[in-house]
């Protein structure tokens, strides 16, 4: 039987990789225990950096929560608590340098990481992007809202000397260039700090996958509780972010990969308008449902991070159908709920109880809570999502052929195509340890949309019935002003506790979603915070509020004012378990 991976196997492979050449996955033998081969490859890979941020011997060897706890500021700031906007003006002030807030993050990494698990990589040029930054204000003045903001990147987004590996071993050869949006948050100012962990191939490898685990980073864990499952695929971004290992991350999402780890590690979660930011430099699984977005402890620094990357992009068509370019993601209201519409996405008895009381309780709170600011609830229930998801998975497979081979093909270093991919995990010691390869497989010999009628119609249905979903429960009519300004869901469930397909007979445990009909529309949907559940009541619940195509700035502005009407959200106590 194999063995269970612990959260300690993951560290910075692909930055090892990238310094020592692939002899540094061979470090330890294949035979070694998950978290043998972790702590090699992450050991390795500081001793490698000389900015590694020391800590003293005898915080190395305390409990992660005392390692939290002793690396929890810089400069007098709570890194939890701190947004953007406070960052900015204590740098402004001089009171603060982007070298001394990118150091704390590095120690803070360095001090948190070997349990959670979130960063796969830190990137070698991290300081000297500090130091640049720092130049920069000094002698010109800040080039955008995130000068010296460190962000990290979930690792299917490319950046220039940095391999990007989706989480797999045959990608760890890759040498990107940036993405788009790598490239505009570059210009915003920001620093590079690394790579985020994340499910393999975004869980879309095989059948059984286990949401936070990759080949080259290992099992990500939940900062609340280290032995609860982050949820994905975004599940470093998600977790880093809410470990305060950075200010902000980007993650990606074709169905529920921002907003599921967004509620699971309770902080905010964007999922746009597919088309407001651009994919191009993003390992796929589908153009038609793929999109890149924010995730931050504060809906305000989402909001930053949002503006800098939005816009349009030649290299990715999606972009160029946005009717209205001119937005400000930033000008947030805290007001903005009274006077909204909001429907409320009921849950009916079976859902009550597939989600446990406890859960159900913190979303009706959360309807009450929306009440209070002042916005008028309506009870809703959205339509054909049976039928939805009956279409997605046939045109999501044929799609990620299409699309990833687009995207193996143009990247440096990359395997061939999808069908490399399969061979090389087929002789791979780690890859197929825990679960398959059956997505790609059926991939693989499925035919691309071009040449499959049944997929392109599939998508047709699909699309156009989320779309109606939506778009039927926003439009309460008879007149405009009985619409709907959005609709709010329950996210999921609280982290359910990590199991392995091979070992434990199960792997993920998802119980209820509400993030299908947005992923598949291609319409807006941001997590938030709204409380607390499960065991001891130590586990984040996340509400999304859902809305119509375009109306980002709209839908975000009400998590917004959700947010800082309930102030939900609490730092994580990194507990190691809480049982079953």
């Amino acid at each position: 039987m194999p063995r269970t991976p612990r959260t300690t196997r993951r560290a910075t492979a692909a930055a090892a990789a990238a310094l020592v050449g692939l002899a540094g996955l061979a470090a330890a033998p294949a035979s070694a225990s998950s978290g043998e081969r972790g702590r090699a490859w992450q050991e390795q890979s500081w001793q490698e950096q000389s900015w590694q941020e020391e800590l003293a011997p005898e915080l190395l060897h305390a409990p992660v929560a005392e390692r939290a706890a002793a690396t929890a500021g810089v400069r007098g700031i709570d890194l939890d608590a701190a947004t953007i906007p406070q960052l900015q003006e204590r740098m402004a002030a001089g009171r603060l340098s982007a070298v001394q807030l990118t150091r704390a993050y590095l120690r803070r990494i360095r001090a948190v990481d070997p349990e959670l698990g979130a960063v796969l990589a830190v990137n070698p040029a991290a300081l000297a992007e500090a130091r640049a930054s720092d130049r920069q204000r000094r002698r010109g003045g800040p080039r955008g809202p995130l000068e010296g903001v460190p962000v990290l990147l979930k690792d299917n987004v490319d950046a220039q000397g940095m391999a990007t590996t989706a989480g797999s071993r045959a990608m760890l050869g890759t040498r990107p260039d940036d993405a788009t949006l790598t490239a505009k948050l570059r210009a915003a100012g920001a620093v590079v700090l690394g790579k985020a962990n994340l499910s393999e191939w975004a869980n879309f490898r095989g059948d059984g996958s286990t949401s936070g685990w990759s080949g080259v980073g290992g099992q990500t864990g939940n900062p609340y509780v280290l032995d609860r499952n982050p949820c994905g695929s975004s599940s470093g971004s998600g977790a880093a972010v809410a470990a305060s290992l950075a200010q902000v991350a980007i993650g990606t999402e074709t169905d529920g990969s921002i907003v599921c780890p967004a509620g699971a590690n309770g902080v905010v979660g964007v999922k746009p308008t597919l088309g407001l930011v651009s994919r191009d430099g993003v390992v796929p699984i589908s153009a038609e449902q793929d999109t890149a977005g924010p995730m931050a402890r504060h809906a305000v620094d989402a909001a930053i991070v949002l503006d800098v990357i939005a816009g349009e992009d030649p290299a990715d068509a999606a972009t160029l159908a946005n009717p209205d370019t001119d937005v400000d993601y930033t000008d947030l209201d805290a007001d903005a709920l009274e006077g909204a519409r909001v429907g409320v996405w009921t849950l009916t008895d079976a859902e009550r109880e597939a989600v446990g009381p406890d859960t159900a309780e913190v979303f009706d709170r959360a309807a009450k809570e929306i009440e209070a600011a002042g916005a008028t609830t309506v009870p809703v229930q959205l339509d054909y999502l049976d039928l939805v998801g009956q279409n997605e998975g046939p045109a999501l497979v044929s799609e990620f052929k299409r699309d990833l081979n687009a995207y193996l093909a143009a990247t440096p270093g990359a395997p061939a195509d999808l069908a490399a991919v399969i061979a090389f995990n087929e002789q791979d010691p780690v890859e197929l340890e825990y679960f398959g390869q059956e997505t790609m497989i059926a991939a693989q010999e499925g035919e691309v949309p071009a040449d499959d009628a049944a997929a392109r119609a599939a998508r047709i249905v699909a699309r156009s019935l989320a779309r109606a979903s939506i778009d039927e429960a926003l439009a309460q009519g008879p007149g405009a002003e009985d619409d709907l300004d959005a609709v709010v869901g329950l996210t999921g469930t609280p982290a359910w506790k990590t199991r392995y397909l091979s070992v434990d007979g199960e792997a993920d445990r998802f119980a209820f979603a509400t993030s299908t009909p947005a992923a598949v529309a291609g319409y807006p949907n941001v997590a938030v915070p709204a409380g607390f559940a499960g065991p001891s009541g130590a586990l984040p619940v996340g509400v999304s509020f859902i809305g119509a195509q375009w109306d980002d700035a709209g839908v975000l502005e009400l998590a917004y004012s959700f947010e800082q009407a309930v102030q939900a959200r609490r730092a994580p106590g990194y507990l190691p378990t809480l049982g079953e």
